[in-house]
């Protein structure tokens, strides 16, 4: 079971060589490979016994639960500051986008790396699986509050209003893998698509709420339970 300082009930100490851990796993991680990295390697290079980097961490995979806890907890500041000082809808879903990639650029080949193991939902590290439900929450939790913000909102047809955040993730989560594999310089094509697909979704919202839009609305609306279809909570 994956533990965290507040869950394990660790001293001050502990959760200090517990970041250490963590700190050097994700060096390796980023530097040799998830796979090819061991958690014997892991222990001797943060100064642990390999009984001691398995106390705090069962796993590799517990390592990688402890990445996106720390990604979230690190990321909600700066969140935080975006909803606050964005005076637009679009504004403001571009800058939680601009805080995710900022966040993750120095992870950019360990995440490609990791993506390969854990694309099935069955896989607990997989952004869609039961294990991470909370995460992808938090995340879609952002999203609605940039919908539901005052200052140039969108007014979002109540029958899909429940639904956009988790279509906002799933568009940010394309953007994503889009952007691990981008090869160009800089991963300039995926900022291009990141930029012009974003003012399209914003002016999809805007005409949703006509009449005629009704149709196309229950099909955004099929098309994400269908993609969310098995998922723990969907």
């Amino acid at each position: 079971m994956f533990k965290t300082p507040q869950t394990a009930g660790w001293s001050k100490k502990a959760e200090v060589t517990s970041a250490r851990i963590l700190d050097v796993a994700l060096d390796l991680f980023r530097r040799r490979g998830f796979e090819q990295t061991t958690m014997r390697e892991i222990a001797a290079k943060a100064g642990v016994s390999l009984g001691s980097a398995y106390y705090y961490f069962d796993s590799k995979e517990d390592l990688v639960m402890a990445f996106y806890e720390q990604a979230i907890e690190a990321m909600a500041p700066r969140m935080e500051e975006t909803l606050a000082g964005a005076t637009s809808f679009e504004e403001r879903i571009a800058g939680i986008l601009a805080v995710k990639f900022e966040y993750f650029q120095p992870n950019r080949s360990f995440l490609g790396a990791l993506l390969r193991h854990a694309a099935d939902p069955e896989n607990r590290l997989s952004p869609f699986s039961a294990a991470t439900r909370h995460i992808r929450e938090r995340d879609q939790m952002y999203f609605a509050r940039a919908i539901a913000a005052k200052s140039g909102g969108v007014r979002v047809p109540e029958d899909l209003a429940p639904f956009v955040p988790r279509m906002l993730w799933l568009y940010q989560m394309g953007l994503i893998l889009h952007w691990i594999y981008d090869r160009s310089p800089g991963q300039r094509r995926t900022h291009a698509l990141r930029e012009k697909s974003l003012a399209l979704l914003v002016s999809g919202l805007k005409l949703s709420g006509f009449a005629l839009a009704k149709p196309l609305r229950s099909k955004i609306v099929e098309l994400i339970a269908l993609l969310e279809e098995g998922q723990d909570g969907a």
